[in-house]
């Protein structure tokens, strides 16, 4: 926290002519990522990954971080270059206090449909964790409750809370994992690049090659779509 610090102040914004230290202090922190959103002793952060994606798993994961961890960089795995996600993940593995991570595939994402599918992964992530948590918050707004464990759900929670932050970190990781190494079964598709996402050289090479067993059977390939630049 220190080196952030120094680091801020050293920030001049030569438009207005002040540098950080001399705005609030409350401003500031307000930049930071939370450590807990309730008192709860054990609270879990649960998030997921490829909900967006046309092949692969959907990939959830929870965290449950020890009352002193801190860190600098954590932060919403979106906002992070690859790099740091990795280093966070091992930081992340090694100092939590219990995490877990699920992939859920196609054919259980076809059978629940997107949204459920995810849940479900989130679910049984907060299942693998010791000590059971007794609070739990998710990134996003909706959730099924989890019998004995109440949660709030947050709205881009994963830039807002450490334990969330944690858990996007882990999932995105995760899933990465998996992706590259389909991608070696099946390499036209670049899934090493893309990681399943439907990006425009994605969907020409379905067009092309067609659909394999990792592509998400519901999802629509239209000519219309390979115009667009995702």
């Amino acid at each position: 926290m220190i080196y952030l610090m120094d680091f801020l102040a050293n920030i001049t914004f030569s438009a207005f002519g002040f540098t950080w230290r001399t705005l609030p202090l409350f401003f500031i922190f307000s930049l930071m990522l939370l450590h807990h959103f309730s008192e709860s002793q054990y609270e879990a952060g649960t998030d997921e990954a490829g909900r967006g994606c046309i092949a692969g798993p959907v990939t959830a994961a929870a965290v449950i971080l020890p009352p002193d961890f801190a860190n600098e960089i954590l932060n919403d795995s979106k906002q992070l270059s690859a790099k740091n996600r990795y280093a966070l993940r091992s930081i992340i593995e090694e100092q939590a206090l219990s995490y877990g991570v699920t992939h859920l595939h196609e054919d259980v994402i076809e059978e629940l449909n997107i949204l459920h599918a995810a849940i479900k992964a989130m679910h049984e992530s907060v299942h693998q964790l010791r000590p059971i948590p007794d609070f739990l918050i998710v990134d996003g707004n909706k959730f099924t409750p989890i019998p004995s464990i109440p949660h709030q759900c947050i709205i881009k929670g994963d830039a807002k809370y450490l334990s969330l932050a944690a858990a996007s970190v882990l999932a995105k990781t995760y899933r990465d994992d998996y992706m590259n190494q389909i991608h070696e079964e099946f390499p036209m598709y670049n899934w090493k690049k893309n990681k399943g996402y439907p990006t425009q050289e994605h969907r020409a090479a379905i067009l092309e090659y067609g659909p394999c067993k990792y592509h998400r059977k519901s999802f629509k390939l239209l000519p219309d779509q390979l115009k667009l630049e995702l």
